[in-house]
């Protein structure tokens, strides 16, 4: 198992170093100057080679690279004296707050609505994909593939707008959506998050409603279930202790892809209810071409896709003791 978990840190290590070569290497490739786009378009020429001094710009990119990695692990110091604290991810156009700050204020916001949703997702895909497998050809489960296949064919932006219509504007059933630290209030938090919640898990759910029914109908018609049967075991026993065990390998696996998702898909909910979070300060800085911040929410983005596969991983290797000898 430790090897196992030491290959599976190395190929994560691996594969973080390969997107954050590969980002800072975009960050040269765009037909512009970056140190015009860092500084601004009122700059002055004096002010552009400024900029282009204190950043370094005219140093080989893989000096440049060094630095920047450097800066995450014990900080920076810019040629015009200006202080990186480590983990330092750069300025927001050189000059302004660190882009480590910006972050912390807004990962929190992208958190609370990615593993909120992926909760409640979970728990309804799971859920409902269970039940309509057991109660195969019945009412409930046409329901539940019906509710599925609308849940996959509507758009995210659409469904968001119209939970905010209904919710907060026709029946003023809900606030409209604000952060509130879960340290501060739990119930604040969870009235603030939940109409991105329901938008973002009401979508996704289908996933793993159709991904649970069909394993589980698989399953069902296996050997070892009539044998439990047979042995007289209840049905909660079986559906519960072997069916779903039996058939949560692809499940874990599509979940902790989803979670990942979910970080892609906070570009929309924070943009659709207003939320500053990581997703729309992504989305501004593509907008003010703010380079250090792309880079910074391009690698976050990348660490959570490593770190949500590395757990599936370990996952798997505990749910199926085959996967560690492949």
């Amino acid at each position: 198992m430790l090897r196992f978990v030491i290959r599976r840190l190395l190929l994560a290590i691996l594969t973080l170093t390969m997107v954050s070569i590969i980002t800072f290497g975009l960050f040269f490739a765009i037909p512009a100057d970056p140190a015009r786009i860092q500084c601004g378009e009122r700059c002055s020429a004096e002010q552009v080679e400024a900029v282009r001094k204190n950043l370094r710009l005219d140093d080989p990119i893989h000096e440049q690279y060094v630095a920047f990695v450097k800066g995450i692990f014990v900080g920076r110091t810019y040629d015009n004296g200006t202080e990186c604290a480590a983990p330092c991810l750069g300025l927001v156009n050189f000059g302004g707050r660190e882009v480590t700050e910006v972050v912390k204020d807004a990962f929190p916001i992208t958190a609370s609505i990615a593993v909120g949703a992926w909760i409640l997702q979970l728990t309804l895909g799971i859920g409902l994909g269970m039940i309509a497998a057991i109660k195969r050809g019945k009412l409930i489960d046409k329901f539940a593939v019906g509710v599925a296949l609308v849940g996959a064919a509507t758009p995210l932006y659409f469904f968001g707008a119209m939970l905010l219509v209904i919710f907060r504007y026709e029946t003023n059933w809900l606030p409209h959506p604000s952060y509130v630290s879960p340290l501060e209030s739990v119930g604040g938090w969870i009235v603030g998050m939940t109409l991105p919640w329901l938008t973002v898990a009401l979508i996704g759910f289908a996933f793993e409603t159709r991904m649970t029914r069909s394993q589980m109908l698989e399953t069902l018609d296996e050997d070892f279930i009539r044998t439990s049967r047979a042995k007289g075991l209840r049905e909660r026993t079986v559906y519960g202790r072997h069916a779903l065990r039996a058939s949560i390998t692809p499940i874990a696996t599509s979940a902790g892809l989803s979670l990942a998702g979910l970080l892609g898909g906070a570009v929309v909910t924070e943009t659709i209810f207003g939320l500053n979070g990581l997703g729309k300060k992504a989305v501004d800085a593509v907008r003010m071409m703010e380079l250090s911040m792309v880079m910074a929410t391009v690698l976050i983005a990348a660490l959570f896709v490593v770190v949500s596969t590395f757990l599936v991983d370990l996952l798997y290797a505990v749910i199926d003791p085959r996967v560690r000898l492949s």
